[in-house]
């Protein structure tokens, strides 16, 4: 009799040791794909006065992604911004629907990101041209790109044309204006961004 008992409580040692050893491992493989799982963000803008760049930087914060600035490789000077002056540099890139003005540097290994936020200063209604550079240098298909701007009264409404002809394959959500707007309303509409489909 004391011999059975002595196997029993052997058996229920060896299996209670298994148990222990095989929990961590479940635990540690499902933080592994819990992990894994999250999705990568990018935070993409151009800011020529620096007005988009708060925003973006907001988006960053809230959302943990990358930042990277497009930066044209011809600076845009106070009188290229001149809008008052039809002759100006950002007028005329404006009204040329084939105006595509070059970007210094590219972002390193696109694919990995899932969702990429984009944003732009609103010129005469519209993304300005440099975004169309940015958008046709890549390929996004399958990739979210939500669409931010920072206007002085237009919205965003008059840019998601371009955005959406320019992003081919990409899945371009409704797009905000962030102008003004606190950090806690820009994090409660960025994570709900990453989350939806």
């Amino acid at each position: 009799m004391k011999k059975k008992s002595i196997v029993w409580i052997n058996l229920a040692l060896v299996f209670a040791l298994i148990a222990g050893l095989m929990l961590p491992a479940a635990n540690a493989g499902a933080a592994g794909k819990k992990k894994k799982e999250a999705k990568k963000v990018l935070v993409v803008y151009f800011s020529a006065t620096g007005t988009t760049k708060g925003a973006a930087k907001k988006l960053k914060k809230a959302t943990g992604g990358k930042l990277y600035r497009l930066k044209p490789t011809k600076p845009y000077t106070t009188a290229d911004l001149g809008y008052e002056n039809d002759d100006c540099r950002a007028n005329k890139e404006q009204n040329d629907e084939n105006a595509r003005p070059k970007i210094k540097g590219k972002v390193k290994n696109i694919r990995k990101y899932d969702v990429i936020f984009l944003g732009y200063p609103i010129w005469w209604g519209k993304e300005p041209k440099i975004i169309r550079t940015f958008l046709e240098s890549y390929n996004l298909k399958g990739k979210k790109i939500v669409p931010f701007c920072t206007s002085g009264g237009s919205g965003i409404s008059g840019s998601m044309k371009g955005v959406k002809a320019s992003a081919k394959g990409a899945k371009v959500k409704k797009g905000k204006d962030l102008t003004d707007l606190s950090y806690k309303s820009v994090a409660k509409w960025a994570k709900k961004q990453v989350k939806g489909k």
